[in-house]
């Protein structure tokens, strides 16, 4: 196969930005033939600006590029679900989720912090180890994420990936953003670097809600074969004894996996279109 064979497409504006960016340049054309109309063009661009926040703040929105927040018909076919746990690896909480995953039998995908891998390589080596991938979920996972430009997001995101590679010897083909929240720069740096934005189908609010019960039953209503669940190993909320919620969360939510035929596998299989 050519170098020009394999050569990903071109990325594209998706609809939504290529509207905003015509809206912006119609706005600049009428006060530029009609001064007068300042204000009716300013107040567009000011609303078109204040639907972009709005998407950017909402993480399962497609609107700002691709953004799989289900995963494809091979996998529900196959019922599967992806299982993703974010923030880690921290040492007091990741390897007690490793050893729940293995005694039930399912996989996950950890979305971790690169700097976290850094600081922790062979706990990132055994998360791969035993199975389960490892994917970017930035350098440093900035509060300020949502903020950066362009150059911003190349540095952040590559130095990520480039990061996990080192220690894990797997380059992730699927990102996350923190929080989820981004801007439109973001889609085509994630293009050029062959990455795919992934968010979720449900999560359980388990960084600030102590009440296993309640992370459970957000992430079981209606669950079925295709969802993405996010649950967190970094950063997890505490319950009232202390322990850490998703070490609470995962023996029945995995054995409500298993009673239901489902299957927890990485998202590198699950993204699989064949059967």
């Amino acid at each position: 196969m050519s170098t020009a064979a394999r050569r990903p497409a071109p990325w594209r504006l998706p609809p939504f930005v290529r509207a905003s960016a015509v809206l912006h340049l119609a706005a600049l054309a009428a006060v530029v033939v009609a001064p007068s109309l300042w204000p009716w063009a300013l107040a567009a661009v000011v609303l078109n600006h204040v639907a972009i926040t709005a998407i950017g703040l909402t993480p399962r929105s497609h609107w700002l590029g691709e953004n799989i927040t289900r995963l494809p018909a091979a996998a529900v076919a196959r019922r599967q679900v992806a299982l993703t746990i974010d923030d880690g690896p921290e040492p007091a909480v990741t390897p007690a989720v490793l050893d729940l995953l293995d005694a039930a039998g399912h996989k996950a995908t950890f979305f971790c912090i690169a700097e976290r891998v850094q600081a922790h390589p062979e706990l990132a080596r055994d998360i791969v180890a035993r199975g389960h991938s490892i994917q970017n979920h930035t350098a440093r996972h900035r509060h300020d994420f949502s903020f950066l430009g362009p150059r911003g997001y190349a540095t952040e995101i590559e130095r990520a990936q480039q990061m996990l590679e080192a220690v894990t010897g797997q380059r992730p083909r699927c990102f996350r953003a923190p929080a989820g929240l981004r801007n439109p720069f973001l889609a085509p740096v994630l293009h050029r670097l062959g990455l795919t934005l992934v968010s979720w189908t449900r999560r359980g609010f388990d960084t600030r809600e102590g009440d296993a019960s309640k992370v459970l039953a957000r992430l079981t209503r209606g669950m079925a074969a295709g969802d993405i669940l996010l649950l967190h190993d970094g950063n997890a909320a505490r319950t009232a004894a202390g322990r850490p919620v998703v070490l609470e969360v995962l023996p029945p939510l995995l054995a409500r996996l298993s009673a239901e035929g489902l299957r927890s596998v990485t998202l590198p299989e699950a993204l699989r279109e064949t059967q």
